[in-house]
């Protein structure tokens, strides 16, 4: 599957190419047509003010053709300007299973249902100046189409690099929304399985610790995070309506609970929902009538089957074998005006509705909004992997993707969706976990502040306490000794490499001195001052082995982040001379506290060695501007030192 899906994708990048020579081809054709034709007319003479403007289009391999072309942008017809595109690739399917024969040639598909789903491009409408939300806006216009044209009651999520790694993990998780109860879940998580890491995993791409750690923890709760990939939705929860039944949790701590008012004990189990407190139409969802109606047919097809007596909120069996409508040209219309920029003016799409706007991280923001409704959500860790998708390896790219999560963190620090704000119908540790989810970024003040510590204690011969007295020792040996404990016991229950924990305490270091860092300003900055600040690359060292599939790993891109692990680096590698020279040259060498202030300072660097290694490239080549930077940082730190300890040793002499 790896080999056919890499084949896949080499087409797949040479369709731009192969479209760009069709077209150019079919495009001359039209013009020594249009030519003929003109010549005929004019008596077999070209006219002298030729044919005019032949209008160029985009053929497909069918000889079919899109008007205007990506290639040579016409009017209406251009990347961020052009009205919304909607081609239905394969119909909807047959009621009625239709079964494969056995074909020798190729595969073997006696006794196999060879239906396939109906397949759609859409591409919603563009227009300059209009905000049209990124992802989030592109995924809400994706929504209201497949609501028009197809309204699963179940919605597959999945980023362009992930695809398929197994074919069962749909009906794994429709096990979970069609059991009994499962008429609460909003959505089911599976874990991000990536592959072109390298072997080492330099930079903690595959994040064990936090899909199999941490995800694993919060599915005891209320549920895991809604991380942007790999997540099937329910479509209802989507729409912003409450669960079917739902809990409070009072108390300090969320230790009385009790049933949450609001819910529809009312409803019928065997029909459609035809009215709801929450349904404000068109208000809320929109103008399109044929959109409104649909609602209630989605949230009836998503209830589990009613086959026992203990089912609450069940459908009949039976009730989905009714065949579906063809598509017709209204339809399709309909699904074409629900993709346009003011199909959501008024509405509350982005707000209470899909995927919510306004944070880089719409996918948590997403998430808690269905938690904070008294939702639950499941993590589907399947024994073959569900999907598997790419990753960034090089240095930069992983700094700027876990700048952007964490800038989205700060956003959500900052906001309503601060989960101190939540409804009761969230329990309180999934409120902490949501509390972490907006604080982590700003514990690199304090990881700031200890990797500079031990530099301290070289540079002035003190250690971090002035008595190391026996009580202190045994707090240290037992506060270190839990810790290692409890690291030991996550790594042992989630089945964490001891490598795979080193790696992620290792990048947490880094990320956590630099991206982290510098989204905790950019959020204070765009909070107090209104100032946003992004940091782009500035230089970049191509890759020399393209047949190396880790080629990317050895590129130096030069960013902005970089600053603050590198002075790290090399405050702590003067220190170190320092104290050193210090001890060795002192008249009474005390060396029980060149031992503590080293073991710390070498601790702080081993952190720091994957990001050395990726600034030495693949040949130890560093950019001239580390060394700059290196000398400036080095030059700075011991003048300030000489002057420092001139001053102790004139105030001591007076």
């Amino acid at each position: 599957m790896k080999r056919e899906y890499d084949e896949f994708k080499v087409r797949i990048n040479g369709l731009p190419e192969g479209i760009r020579r069709r077209s150019k081809s079919f495009n001359s054709k039209e013009l020594k047509k249009a030519k003929s034709l003109a010549r005929e007319k004019n008596g077999g003479v070209l006219p002298s003010e030729g044919v005019g403007d032949v209008p160029k289009a985009t053929w497909m391999a069918d000889g079919t053709q899109w008007p205007g072309t990506w290639l040579d942008q016409t009017a209406d017809h251009k990347k961020g300007d052009h009205a919304g595109i909607l081609q239905v690739m394969t119909k909807v399917p047959e009621n009625e299973k239709v079964m494969g024969q056995p074909d020798e040639k190729k595969l073997d598909f006696t006794g196999v249902d060879i239906r396939i789903p109906m397949f759609a491009y859409v591409s919603r409408e563009k227009r300059p100046g209009f905000d049209h939300n990124k992802k989030a806006g592109a995924m809400n216009a994706l929504v209201r189409a497949s609501a028009i044209l197809s309204n699963g009651p179940f919605i597959l999520n999945l980023d362009c690099d992930h695809y398929f790694y197994n074919c069962q993990a749909i009906r794994e998780g429709m096990c979970f929304m069609m059991d009994r109860g499962g008429d609460r879940i909003c959505y089911i998580q599976f874990p991000q399985r990536f592959e072109g890491i390298d072997p080492s995993d330099r930079y903690a791409n595959h994040n064990t610790v936090f899909f199999d750690g941490s995800m694993r923890a919060l599915d005891g709760l209320q549920g895991p995070v809604y991380v942007g990939t790999g997540c099937m939705f329910r479509r209802y929860a989507l729409y912003g309506f409450l669960p079917p039944r739902a809990n409070e949790y009072l108390g300090m701590f969320g230790s009385t609970k009790k049933r949450a008012p609001g819910q529809l004990e009312d409803e019928s189990e065997a029909q459609p929902l035809t009215s709801h407190p929450d349904l404000d139409l068109p208000k809320k969802f929109g103008n399109s009538a044929m959109f409104n109606e649909s609602i209630a047919v989605a949230e009836f097809q998503g209830r589990p089957l009613a086959d026992h007596k203990s089912v609450k909120n069940g459908r009949p069996p039976g009730a989905l074998l009714l065949p579906r409508p063809p598509l017709d040209a209204p339809t399709v219309a309909e699904a074409i005006a629900v993709i346009s920029c003011w199909c959501e003016d008024k509405t509350d799409w982005g707000d209470k509705i899909g995927w919510i706007y306004g944070s880089v991280t719409e996918d948590v923001v997403t998430g808690y909004r269905m938690h904070n409704r008294g939702w639950r959500s499941v993590y589907c860790v399947t024994k073959r992997d569900a999907f598997r998708g790419t990753a960034p390896i090089n240095l930069t790219d992983r700094l700027h993707q876990v700048l952007r999560w964490a800038t989205g963190s700060v956003e959500i620090f900052f906001s309503k969706n601060n989960a101190l704000f939540g409804s009761r119908r969230l329990k309180f540790l999934q409120r902490i976990a949501y509390l972490n989810v907006g604080i982590y970024p700003f514990t690199s003040f304090f990881l700031v502040t200890y990797c500079f510590l031990p530099a301290l204690c070289l540079f002035t011969g003190t250690f971090i306490v002035q008595n190391l007295d026996i009580s202190f020792l045994i707090y240290l040996l037992t506060i270190t000794v839990t810790l290692t404990l409890i690291s030991l016991l996550e790594i042992r229950w989630s089945g964490v490499g001891l490598e795979e924990w080193w790696r992620n305490e290792q990048f947490w270091a880094i990320g956590g001195t630099s991206a982290h860092l510098i989204a905790v300003i950019q959020g204070l900055l765009k909070v107090v001052a209104g100032i946003e600040i992004s940091f782009t690359l500035t230089s970049k060292s191509a890759g020399e082995d393209e047949d190396d599939i880790y080629a990317d790993l050895y590129i130096v891109k030069w960013t902005g982040l970089f600053f603050m692990p590198l002075t790290i680096i090399v405050v702590n590698l003067v220190a170190i001379v320092i104290g050193c020279s210090r001890t060795l040259y002192s008249e009474i060498p005390e060396w029980g506290k060149l031992m503590g202030g080293l073991f710390f300072s070498f601790w702080v660097l081993s952190h720091m060695y994957p990001f050395v290694k990726g600034l030495l490239g693949r040949r130890g080549r560093v950019p001239t501007i580390v060394y700059v930077w290196s000398g400036l940082i080095s030059i700075t730190v011991s003048l300030l030192w000489i002057s420092i300890t001139s001053e102790n040793r004139g105030k001591l002499e007076v």
